[in-house]
This record gives C-alpha cells, structure tokens and sequence, in this order.
C-alpha cells in the first residue's frame, strides 16, 4: 500500500485526484497540507472517508504521519518549499504544481539524490500533454524553426506556465531554434517577442475562460505545423498522470521531469 500526502487538498485539482485514490486497492491517503483547512480531518476538510488529518506544511505532516509520497498541487509559491521538506523527510515527490526553474529543479535533485528518493515533476500530468511534448520533440529533430504561445486564466501569476516551460526545456534539449530578427535590432519594444527560455521564444496570454492551453508552432518556408493541447474546466485530465507517477516515483533516485518519462522511457 502506498502511503499519500497530498499538499493543496483542499485545491481545485485535488477533488478529482482524492476520489481515485479512494478507488484505488494500492493507494491511501494518510494525511492533507492546506493552510486553510490545517487541524481539520480530512473527512470534514475534503470529505475523505479516511483517517488522516490536514496540516499546515508538509513538514508537520510527515512528523505527524509518514508517508511514502507527497503530491503537491499548490502554487508556485509554495512548492519548492514542500518538495524540498519532502525530499528531506525521506519521502518521494509527486509535482504537479507550476514555478520551478531549472535551477530549481537542479537543487531538488541534488537532495533527493542526497536522501536516495524519487521526485517526478510535470508541468501537466495530462497523457494528451505528454503526447503533445513527444510529437513537439519529434517535429524539432527535423524542423529549426518555432514558437511557443501559453495560454492560462487571468490568475495565473507564473509565467510561462509549467507546461510552456517544460516543453521549451525539452525542445531545447534537441536543438535551439533558428532565431528571427535579433532583439537589438526589432523596432518596438523587445517585450512584444515575450520571453526566451532555452532558446525557444514563449508568449504568455492570461485571459478569463482558459485553463491551461499550450500552442506550439513551426514554421517553414510556405508551411507550418501547428500542435495545441487544451485543458478543459475540470482536474479530469490530470487523475491518471498523477496516480501513475505516484505507482512508479520510487524506482529512480533523483528527478525525472515530465510524463512522457514514464509513458515512453525517455
């Protein structure tokens, strides 16, 4: 049986993700972190029909309670902090939650290799996700040229989105793109050409009625290759994403980033 702590239970994301952890004959949910719900049961903070109680950290909750993994859907503030008392405690990591950099990532692989425990970041455990990064990297090993435009709800304080920046990471991996006009030499403010992460030029839209959506284009001569990925209104996608990280954390030390890691082996 593995053992849950899921930080962000009282989120959007986590209603979907607890109810198949409960249908679940190999998965239990030992305990919660959200500030807002902390010295509560989870059977009245999220109306689970187990045990565990809901805390104010990550730390706290794994004093409290061990578990074998921590799932955070938080926010980009909070979630360094948790992956990193996760790791620290022993305990593999399950990221679902938007904001970390490279460097980040970097750090966090260091202590998880330090104390011997797994950590599986995505930007978006979506398999659709997954499968949009996996055909995107296959397009850049023949095609130099493209952009990425991240689309997310007018709320959204990160940017580029977690899913936006994996996928630059990923293609940046492969090849940079062949640049368009440089910065110095553009009429208008540089600003308009959004922002560069590895190479790759993403363009972030924070708008009402988007979730998450993630267009990537390529661009030939007399062509292009348009691929997109959108999220709809409901945490429905990210459920089996999520219990498969959560099933397969623990067979590597160190981070492994992005879904596709599991659904392919890369």
């Amino acid at each position: 049986m593995i053992r849950i702590c899921f930080a962000g239970v009282t989120g959007w994301t986590a209603s979907a993700i607890v109810a198949a952890i409960e249908g679940s004959a190999d998965l239990v949910l030992v305990s919660g972190v959200a500030r807002s719900a902390a010295g509560r049961s989870l059977a009245e903070a999220v109306g689970c029909a187990g045990s565990g109680r809901v805390y104010g950290s990550v730390a706290e909750a794994l004093a409290a309670e061990p578990a074998d993994v921590v799932v955070d859907y938080t926010s980009a503030a909070a979630v360094k902090q948790n992956a990193l008392e996760a790791v620290r405690a022993g305990a593999h990591a399950v990221i679902g939650s938007s904001g970390l950099t490279a460097e980040d990532y970097a750090e966090l692989d260091g202590a998880a290799r330090d104390h011997e425990v797994g950590v599986i970041a995505a930007g978006n455990f979506s398999v659709m996700a997954a499968l949009l990064r996996k055909a995107a990297a296959l397009a850049a090993v023949h095609l130099d040229r493209w952009e990425i435009i991240d689309y997310a709800s007018a709320g959204k304080p990160d940017v580029p989105s977690g899913t936006a920046r994996e996928l630059a990471e990923t293609l940046g991996a492969i090849r940079r793109p062949v640049p368009a006009v440089p910065l110095a030499e553009l009429h208008g403010p540089a600003e308009a050409r959004g922002a560069e992460v590895d190479g790759t030029r993403i363009h972030s839209v924070r708008l009402p009625s988007y979730v998450v959506s993630t267009e990537i284009i390529f661009g030939g001569a007399g062509e292009r290759l348009v691929m997109q990925h959108d999220a709809g209104p409901d945490p429905a996608p990210y459920v089996d994403g999520t219990l498969l990280a959560v099933r397969h954390v623990g067979e590597e030390v160190g981070v492994r980033r992005g879904l596709d890691t599991l659904l392919f082996g890369d």
